[in-house]
Formats: C-alpha cells, sequence, structure tokens
C-alpha cells in the first residue's frame, strides 16, 4: 500500500513517527497523524486545513487533543455514556493525577523495553491509512496522498475526527476546500 503513496503523504507518516519519538509515545496516534499534517505546508491537505482552521485557531484544536489525552483519549461520547452509568470520567482523572501527577492517564511514558527504535502504529492509526485507500479509490485517484489521511482522519471518528469537527474540519467540509 505505501508504494501508492505520495512524497506528501509519505513525510506524513515520517512527521507521525517523529512526533510520537518526541512525545515518548510507545506508538503512533491518529493524533500523530494529525500533528504531522499540521506541519505540513503547501500541499493540498495543508491547504484544506488553513482554510477550514487558520492558524489562529489551531491553539484551540492542539488543546482539545490534549484535553482528550489527559481523559485517556475517551471521546466525549464514550464520556457522556460513561456518565450515563454514572460514572464521571473528570472526578476519575482528577484523582488519578493527585494521586499520581498531572497526564497520568494521558500514557506518553516512555517504553524502557524497547529495542528496536521503531514506533509501531496502533490499531487506530492503521485502520487510517486503510481508510485513506479507500478514499482514495472511491475518488477515482490513483495515488493517495495527504489529503487523503486528511479525509480519512476526519472519516474515522474518534477523538481526533471529534476535535477537527469542533473546529470545522470535517470530511464533507474538506472534500469541498479541495
Amino acid at each position: 500500500m505505501f508504494e501508492r503513496f505520495t512524497k506528501p503523504a509519505r513525510a506524513v507518516v515520517k512527521g507521525a513517527v517523529d512526533h510520537a519519538e518526541r512525545g515518548g509515545a510507545a506508538v503512533v496516534t491518529p493524533e500523530h497523524l494529525l500533528l504531522a499534517l499540521l506541519d505540513r505546508e503547501d500541499t493540498r491537505a495543508a491547504a484544506a486545513l488553513g482554510r477550514l482552521c487558520p492558524a489562529e485557531r489551531r491553539p484551540s484544536l492542539l488543546a482539545a487533543l490534549s484535553d482528550a489525552r489527559r481523559r485517556a483519549g475517551l471521546s466525549r461520547a464514550d464520556t457522556e455514556a460513561l456518565a450515563g452509568l454514572g460514572i464521571d470520567v473528570g472526578a476519575i482523572v482528577a484523582r488519578v493525577e493527585e494521586a499520581h501527577g498531572a497526564g497520568a492517564l494521558a500514557g506518553d511514558r516512555k517504553d524502557e523495553g524497547r529495542w528496536s527504535g521503531r514506533r509501531t502504529f496502533s490499531r487506530e492509526a492503521k485502520g487510517v491509512l486503510e481508510r485513506s485507500l479507500r478514499v482514495a479509490l472511491a475518488r477515482k485517484d490513483r495515488e493517495i496522498g495527504d489529503e487523503h489521511l486528511l479525509l480519512a482522519l476526519t472519516a474515522t471518528g474518534g477523538v481526533v475526527a471529534e476535535a477537527l469537527a469542533d473546529h470545522g474540519v470535517t470530511y464533507a467540509a474538506v472534500d469541498t476546500a479541495l
């Protein structure tokens, strides 16, 4: 599948690995893919993101991702479902952080047992990569570009798609911007 990736799409995947390494994450997640997309300039995805989520709104997007990371990656829908069962995620996060320090549920701790030096991709990140292929095929494109990765992130669901949608970056909006 990676032979179908354009140079910008490959750069996003490499950038996601770099973000995971800098953050000390054991695996590459969809969040890392989004962070790598936000780093890009002069690509189709960068242009779409620039129109839909201009630079002045990026700190808010990054804060939303950080908040979700603090909640151990639970989306707002997950949090609401748990609240319906009488579980207050905010209270749990506060108690865990009180006992173990800020960001204890974020999962950003370095895996000291790594020996290969390579970061693997989480199941969700692999799903984004696979969905980008389906998006490209549905659009009758021969290659997978960074725009397909962005479209896949908006369509996959989860915390990243939720944060993007809250900032006006939905599948339909990206499709229109492209």
